[in-house]
């Protein structure tokens, strides 16, 4: 049998069970460099845990998916949070699951508007970094240190992801 799951557009409220949607909407935080700059601060929560660990800033150059998108695999980084920040101003295929008695539940997908970014929080079951468009070029915030920072979980069956659009 196989599983579908049809995407959702990316809303911080739906989103917040897993984590925080990155994005300048609304007013500033602050008005900054010589009032040509609009700072949105503090968006997220990077949460880190274990002798040695930091924050680190990564870049990934992951290929392009296609829809249906064929979900096999899901992680989670038990020591730390995982934010994802696109280099380009391109939409992202997001996918979470809850946390059912320390196994992923039935998975999510989200797409992301241009612009918007995630963090993941500590803990929470996601798929792969899975860009729509080339380059899949991702600036990654996550725990640098010490510690086995990943788990993996295979599914029996996959999940088929479709586009809702």
């Amino acid at each position: 049998m196989t599983h579908r799951i049809v995407t959702e557009q990316l809303d911080a409220e739906e989103f917040a069970p897993f984590g925080e949607v990155l994005e300048a909407v609304g007013e500033p935080t602050k008005i900054i460099n010589q009032g040509l700059c609009g700072r949105y601060h503090d968006l997220a929560t990077l949460d880190f845990t274990g002798a040695g660990a930091k924050a680190g800033i990564s870049l990934f150059n992951s290929q392009k998916r296609t829809f249906p998108y064929r979900l096999e695999m899901v992680e989670r980084h038990p020591l730390g949070s995982q934010a994802f920040i696109p280099m380009t101003a391109e939409s992202f295929l997001v996918i979470v699951c809850p946390d059912e008695q320390g196994k992923p539940g039935r998975p999510r997908a989200f797409i992301t508007k241009p612009g918007q970014a995630i963090n993941f929080h500590r803990g929470t079951w996601h798929g792969a970094l899975t860009p729509l468009s080339d380059p899949g070029l991702f600036a990654i915030i996550d725990r640098i240190g010490d510690g086995d920072n990943l788990e993996e979980v295979w599914f029996e069956e996959p999940y088929i992801i479709e586009n809702k659009s």
